[in-house]
């Protein structure tokens, strides 16, 4: 008796002692884990904060950025070469990029400009039904005249055509005037309430479909977006 009772006494010290290592053993894991841990979510916080790893991300994007623009340079710039072929077309296109010259874009803004306004980039805008052609100085001067008497500055029409480019391209007695009267006659807009819409959408200059809700998949160039 006395020996089985020392015997399961011994076994519930031992159990006890073995669970309490346990124990400790656990905690102390936990504790090193979550120190890790800790110190991870400060490494990563201090990173952070201190603005190294913000600026590597910056440096990532602006790598990306830059790659993406230079490759976007490289192909339209394919594109326009593939189309002006001859010396005339040369001579044209440079007239139209100096009609641009008042707004200080760079010669790659200019040839994307004129390239989205006239097919020989490809642009969403117009779909597939945009013909390639190199626009003649006159076409685009008196686009750019027309909306300058809109009370539209040389600093509005940069922002203009920097966020629609296309309008160059669009058929100024047909599109634009067309838009403009319709925009006074049924809305009532022309003066400031022109200016600030044509700055805030100026594609409601390009709009030349309405569907009335029926569409006719010509959405870039629907009054419904209005």
């Amino acid at each position: 008796m006395c020996s089985f009772a020392s015997t399961g006494m011994f076994g519930k010290q031992l159990n006890s002692s073995l669970l309490t290592i346990d124990s400790s053993t656990q905690f102390f894991c936990c504790k090193a884990d979550f120190a890790a841990a800790s110190s991870s979510i400060q490494l990563s916080n201090t990173r952070h904060s201190c603005g190294f790893s913000s600026s590597i991300a910056k440096g990532k994007w602006t790598s990306k950025s830059s790659s993406s623009t230079n490759h976007w340079i490289l192909h339209s710039t394919a594109q326009i070469d593939n189309t002006i072929t001859s010396n005339e077309d040369r001579s044209m296109w440079e007239a139209c990029k100096q009609a641009l010259s008042a707004f200080n874009f760079s010669d790659e803004e200019k040839d994307k400009i004129l390239g989205k306004a006239f097919g020989l980039v490809h642009s969403p805008y117009w779909g597939e039904d945009r013909k390639k052609e190199v626009p003649k100085s006159e076409t685009v001067n008196g686009t750019l005249e027309y909306l300058r008497s809109l009370n539209l500055s040389d600093d509005d029409l940069s922002k203009l055509l920097k966020k629609f480019p296309e309008v160059l391209g669009c058929n100024l007695e047909e599109d634009l005037k067309v838009n403009i009267k319709i925009l006074k006659d049924q809305w009532s807009i022309e003066g400031k309430s022109l200016r600030s819409l044509l700055l805030r959408n100026p594609k409601v200059l390009g709009y030349n479909v309405d569907c009335k809700g029926d569409c006719m998949a010509q959405c870039t160039r629907c009054w419904v977006r209005f």
